[in-house]
């Protein structure tokens, strides 16, 4: 299932305590010196996940209080699984390791996959959401049109939205991101549980 709920997981010595919620934390040893660079970032952990067959789709480094907690995205296509988010985090953990990219200040990583909110910008979102119901702006001429379609197929160069009934293929160059739509009647279909109580 994919495009639903964020999948994410902390590595590290507090995994035990959190292993019942399905998130783990690993602390290490007050942020010092400059700021880890996210292209630097990207270079040297983008290998790693390309390697277990997921792409890289974002790099975030933030401060909470003495430590700096570095987020990082993996996605592949049919989705990622908590177990393939473990795994990743423990390759990404271990590349970290040996490398002097995230400083000698103690910090956290937790990776995760992308939430349902995460825009549509490049072909392969639009790929891992075919069938999904979204909302985007296309170029119409000198102005843009907001519009809300299905998708119910890609190619190289756009992908194609239902309308109303109506197929049109629209070029990737001329719209703009693309936001998933909450189909709670579409989950129930895709899990096979029914809304109790008519939440």
């Amino acid at each position: 299932m994919h495009g639903g709920s964020r999948r994410s997981w902390r590595s590290g010595p507090a995994a035990s305590q959190a292993k019942a919620s399905g998130r783990g934390a690993e602390v290490r040893p007050a942020p010092s010196g400059p700021a880890p660079d996210p292209r630097a970032l990207t270079g040297l952990l983008e290998p790693v996940v390309h390697a277990m067959n997921m792409d890289l789709e974002g790099i975030r480094v933030t401060t909470a209080g003495r430590r700096r907690v570095l987020r990082v995205v993996v996605d592949a296509d049919g989705g990622v699984s908590l177990d393939d988010i473990a795994l990743a985090s423990r390759e990404l953990s271990s590349r970290l390791d040996g490398a002097a990219e995230m400083g000698d200040g103690p910090y956290t990583l937790e990776v995760s996959s992308p939430g349902v909110d995460r825009p549509l910008t490049l072909p392969r979102h639009w790929r891992r959401n075919v069938g999904r119901l979204v909302t985007t702006s296309a170029s119409e001429g000198a102005e843009d049109e907001r519009i809300e379609g299905r998708i119910t197929g890609v190619s190289e160069t756009g992908v194609i939205l239902e309308r109303d009934g109506v197929t049109r293929e629209y070029r990737y160059a001329d719209l703009g991101p693309g936001r998933v739509q909450v189909e709670f009647s579409h989950l129930e279909d895709e899990t096979g549980e029914e809304d109790i109580g008519g939440h």
